[in-house]
């Protein structure tokens, strides 16, 4: 007798799937957004990276939402795979969930950080909401590409934009080194680049406020599996550095990336 649980109808529904991950998403910024600037303590991972009560409780929260909503659907979370580990395989379809993508600039005050839940189907990113609490900023992939809304304003289709003829913007990280971006400039050939933390800068490109983010460095496949999504929807793309396509549940290498490179259109 097969007991596996049925496939929830709104997983075929790319509408109804990325209103549900959104709701998700901003129910756990609007838990974490109290402890922002609060002076909560941080704690070092295995891995020496910071965590804070406000990553454990979006976390829990997601993965009981998730549970509820998309039962028998495996889940990889950044928290529950530092504490529990990682599984040695994955099904085909799984949720990638980091609860708070940008801790060390949520702990200095910074308003960079980001709530993530991106489906993945096949090895690709199929679906996806992002969430940037501070602002209440939130993307989500729908059957037409992405929506953006955002207080104020109506609900937005987004897209990516030309390269400009002036030069592109690149996006960065704060703790680049100025030899190492010179290397980026050379190869990619922006003109102005911009420093800022978390998944929020591959939603910027969707949007068509930047246009390539450059990462030659380590990332974890929740680090950007929403925001991937939101990017592809959004006619955007991301590969690896020599240009071949970005794969996920790479559970043999304990779901780390390599370089990549995320371009707007």
């Amino acid at each position: 007798m097969d007991t596996t649980p049925p496939t929830p109808a709104v997983l075929a529904d790319p509408d109804a799937l990325g209103v549900a991950l959104a709701e998700i998403a901003e129910e756990a910024g609007r838990l974490i957004l109290p402890l922002w600037r609060s002076g909560l303590d941080v704690q070092t991972k295995s891995d020496s990276s910071p965590v804070t009560v406000a990553d454990q409780r979006a976390e829990a929260l997601i993965l009981e939402r998730l549970a509820a909503r998309f039962p028998g659907v495996p889940v990889i979370s950044e928290e529950d795979a530092s504490e529990s580990g990682l599984p040695l395989e994955i099904a085909d379809r799984f949720f990638l969930v980091d609860p708070l993508d940008g801790t060390k600039a949520f702990v200095r005050g910074d308003p960079n950080f980001t709530v993530n839940i991106g489906l993945i189907e096949g090895g690709r990113p199929v679906a996806g909401a992002v969430v940037a609490p501070p602002t209440n900023e939130v993307w989500r992939t729908c059957a037409a590409g992405v929506i953006k809304t955002e207080p104020g304003k109506s609900p937005r289709q987004v897209c990516v934009r030309p390269w400009p003829s002036a030069g592109g913007v690149a996006l960065i990280s704060h703790t680049m080194k100025p030899e190492a971006l010179a290397e980026l400039r050379a190869r990619y050939g922006f003109a102005t680049t911009e420093a800022m933390d978390s998944s929020i800068k591959l939603c910027r490109i969707a949007e068509g406020a930047a246009d390539i983010y450059p990462r030659h460095g380590p990332t974890m496949e929740w680090d950007i599996a929403a925001a991937h999504a939101v990017l592809l929807a959004a006619g955007g793309s991301l590969t690896t550095v020599e240009g071949a396509p970005f794969v996920y549940g790479k559970a043999a290498e304990g779901f780390r990336n390599g370089w990549f490179v995320a371009r707007g259109a």
